[in-house]
């Protein structure tokens, strides 16, 4: 049986406090607080920061055994991509993950590329090389635009077993379709809200705020279901997390499919 888990990107939020995480809680214990709900987490932070195998470990002991991570790569790997320094960031980021990977901790590396990757030859000699690089990770690519969602890149993750992440998100001109594609043994869905009016905005906060309502989740239930015929492991995550929204919709979304005999 295919194997689902749902969590939200990123737990440290202090504004959590109170909709989630108790009020006399102390920071330290929000992880541990967070893995007694909730399954698995996409670790955000790595994007800004470069992480470390210390940090990662440290971060696996205190969630307890069973919370399983995501963990988003490094901008430099992504966004600010230096032709001369890539490979090194590369093999920085590889190292940093070993642990998790170890210790069957890690769910999966999530590359998410802007909406300025554009399908075009230089990128995708680029994508061709990260891929190779990361090759023994499993893999996750999630791209802004919706050039990229084409035959020949989606025939092309089906041979190297590289998922395609599937994402709800506003239905505007350039950005990707609503797709549930299984492309490796892994299927991921991120949920980042339907802002359409404030999703081009320089403001980001603003971009996810969104609660998505039980009856748009409920649309969901038969997209993962379908999924779980051709995958092994489905990890879904909501990346609305103002005002703790992320919370809210993944216990929704948990119960609608545990109602559906989705969950183990």
């Amino acid at each position: 049986m295919c194997e689902i888990k749902v969590g939200t990107s990123g737990y440290d939020y202090l504004e959590w406090i109170g909709p989630f995480y108790p009020k006399d809680l102390e920071h330290d214990g929000f992880l541990p607080f967070y893995a007694r709900n909730f399954s698995t987490v996409e670790l955000n932070y790595s994007y800004y920061r470069m992480p470390t195998a210390t940090q990662l470990s440290r971060l696996a002991e205190k969630a307890g055994p069973g919370l399983v991570f995501s963990v988003k790569a490094h901008e430099s790997l992504t966004h600010s991509v230096d032709p001369a320094a890539w490979k090194a960031a590369a093999g920085e980021f590889r190292a940093a993950v070993r642990p998790l990977e170890a210790a069957k901790r890690l769910g999966a590396v999530l590359l998410q590329f802007p909406y300025s990757f554009h399908y075009e030859p230089n990128n995708r000699r680029y994508l061709d090389s990260l891929v190779k690089e990361l090759s023994e990770l499993p893999l996750v690519i999630e791209f802004r635009n919706q050039a990229w969602y084409n035959n020949r890149v989606i025939d092309s993750f089906r041979s190297r077993s590289v998922a395609l992440a599937s994402m709800d998100m506003p239905a505007l001109k350039g950005l990707p379709p609503l797709m549930d594609l299984v492309t490796s043994p892994l299927a991921y869905v991120r949920f980042h809200g339907r802002n359409g009016e404030t999703w081009w905005g320089s403001d980001a906060a603003s971009r996810y705020d969104y609660l998505y309502s039980p009856e748009e989740l409920a649309a969901w239930v038969e997209r993962v279901k379908g999924m779980t015929s051709k995958a092994d492991r489905v990890l879904i995550y909501f990346n609305n997390h103002q005002r703790g929204q992320a919370v809210e919709n993944a216990r929704t979304f948990k119960g609608l499919l545990d109602a559906a005999g989705l969950l183990q």
